[in-house]
């Protein structure tokens, strides 16, 4: 230590007459260091190379004046402007708002005009991103054009050079390369959708707003606000998080539309969550109401963290036919295409085939969506109808051994269950239920196979964007919720009959009567609101349950089990 100690004492000391007698190590030692770092640059972010030594030289290119290029097609008409080099206008030509607005605009104005428009440059410099948003680019083209074409911007001041080229071809896609440097260095900036989409016109709307991402056969769905979810990933999304790579497509999605990238290397692919939130009418259908809510407005930025950007977007609709057409290549264990973004759930291999069947009957059979569900419902229905059959005989025998069992539970009540006198009762009643012919678990089986059913139509009729702003009768938009509320309504009243009708003699008179009542009371509160398509199945299901009932209660086995119920009632009161 103590010779340590002398050294450095030494090497201080020294220090003065090194400067003075020995000049020329020191010059020499930093061009040796920089000289390494001159390379560095280029190797880092090569394509860039020749827009480094504009700013160094002193010179702009930016525009004089705010200048719009719209750019269209048989499917879109997309309006760029220069301050920002972003979409002022995303119009879907297939597409309506509303009965009033015309064709649907994907650019939700209010959000895009407080954080940010469609293809603006994300970065983690908020300075930086202030700039770019509000530089005016020298456009390569402007006024109307006609796809396929090629759009550039550019903008170079004395530090920031960036340049933009989109490519458009006779797709919903749009191939997309950026790149920003400062001072000569790559600047990490994506191309982003930051403030949701046109079509999201309710809260409800926007409570449907996913993030998702894929990377081979696996999917994650990033929802606003997690719920319980037992069969899937999920947590809830937070504005400027980071999550990097591999993907194949990454982006925010609502109901019925996306705004995904597919970056042309996914292993170097990073997205970062935008999560915002704007002030909307709580009623838009009343526009002089002023009550207002606040909801939550998502959007995605997705590029290269370590360079120039190259990658496509898809802005267009979760249709199967669309998006089984747009390839995404190197995906292993899964289609090569973004058929992922329809999601139908975690019944989806029943799911999709309904779907399939139903635009099918609506194709080639009934040319309209609202009779297409209910042609499709009553085959359901009719399919189904032995496992209701089966179901309904093997209640009504529960429901007729009832008193026998309960017989045989009170002869061993005073047993424990550990008590080995108590066994005996298990086999009595298992006797019981072979002389009787009856199956304990034939009423609940039925019931676990349909179950699947009712959550894939569920599933699929709520995603169905064929079913938007589809009419079926007084019904102007099958997606939406029933305007004059006939729907909900009449499944609460078929619901309440067909309760009224089921014989129950196992049950006590005054809680069947509350279950009567209680049951469709709240399905009828949580289906209020629900989509019309989702009314009429339900509603046409309960109606054809009741002329199965009906049949049933006519039966030897149904009278026999009506007069049990009417005489327990009649003991009760007694």
């Amino acid at each position: 230590m103590l010779a340590f100690l002398v050294m450095a004492v030494l090497m201080l000391a020294l220090q003065p007459l090194f400067k003075k007698y020995l000049p020329q190590p020191p010059a020499q030692q930093p061009q040796t260091q920089a000289a390494p770092q001159q390379p560095a640059a280029p190797t880092t972010a090569a394509p860039v190379v020749p827009a480094v030594a504009t700013p160094a030289a002193g010179v702009t290119k930016q525009a004089a004046s705010e200048t719009e290029t719209v750019v269209e097609n048989d499917l879109y008409k997309i309006t760029f402007t220069n301050r920002g080099a972003h979409v002022k206008s995303w119009i879907l030509k297939k597409f309506d708002n509303d009965a009033l607005n015309g064709r649907l605009d994907l650019v939700n104005a209010a959000a895009a005009e407080k954080y940010g428009y469609p293809l603006s440059l994300w970065t983690y410099d908020e300075n930086v991103r202030g700039r770019l948003d509000s530089a005016l680019y020298v456009a390569s083209r402007e006024g109307q054009q006609t796809s396929p074409t090629t759009v550039s911007f550019e903008y170079a001041d004395q530090d920031l050079t960036v340049h933009k080229t989109f490519s458009f071809d006779n797709t919903y896609s749009v191939n997309v390369e950026t790149s920003v440097t400062s001072k000569g260095s790559p600047v990490p900036a994506f191309p982003s959708w930051p403030s949701g989409f046109g079509s999201q016109t309710t809260p409800a709307f926007y409570a449907s707003a996913f993030i998702d991402y894929q990377f081979n056969k696996d999917i994650v769905r990033l929802p606003i606000k997690c719920g319980f979810s037992f069969f899937s990933k999920c947590s809830d999304i937070s504005g400027g998080k980071t999550i990097t790579g591999p993907f194949h497509w990454a982006g925010p999605t609502d109901q019925y539309f996306a705004a995904v990238f597919i970056p042309n290397d996914p292993n170097s692919a990073a997205m970062v969550t935008l999560r915002n939130s704007i002030s909307v009418l709580r009623t838009p259908d009343k526009p002089d109401s002023k009550e207002v809510t606040n909801v939550d407005v998502l959007g995605a930025a997705v590029g290269n963290l370590h360079g120039p950007t190259a990658e496509r977007v898809f802005v267009g609709p979760k249709e199967l036919e669309v998006l089984q057409k747009v390839p995404v290549p190197g995906v292993s264990g899964a289609d090569n295409d973004l058929n992922g973004l329809v999601d139908f759930g975690f019944f989806g291999i029943i799911a999709k085939p309904l779907f399939l069947w139903l635009k099918w009957t609506y194709e080639h059979v009934v040319p309209n969506w609202g009779w297409a569900i209910v042609l499709q419902t009553l085959i359901l229905s009719l399919a189904l109808l032995p496992l209701r059959i089966t179901q309904m005989k093997s209640m009504l025998k529960m429901q007729r051994v009832a008193p026998q069992i309960k017989a045989i539970q009170e002869k061993y009540k005073k047993y424990s269950l550990r008590d080995p006198r108590k066994a005996p009762m298990n086999e009595e009643i298992s006797a019981l239920y072979k002389k009787e012919g009856v199956n304990p678990a034939g009423g609940c089986l039925p019931m676990l196979i349909q179950l699947p059913f009712l959550y894939a139509y569920y599933k699929m009729l709520s995603i169905a964007l064929d079913l938007r702003h589809a009419h079926w009768l007084w019904i102007h938009d099958l997606s939406a919720a029933d305007p004059l509320f006939l729907l909900p309504i009449f499944m609460v009243v078929s619901m309440l009959v067909v309760q009224r009708m089921t014989p129950q003699a196992g049950m006590d008179p005054q809680q069947q009567k509350m279950m009567t009542v209680m049951m469709p009371l709240m399905m009828g509160f949580f289906f209020f609101r629900l989509p019309a398509g989702l009314n009429l199945y339900y509603a046409e299901a309960n109606l054809i349950q009741v002329a199965q009932q009906a049949i049933m209660n006519r039966t030897k086995l149904g009278q026999e089990m009506r007069e049990m119920m009417e005489k327990r009632a009649r003991k009760k009161d007694k």
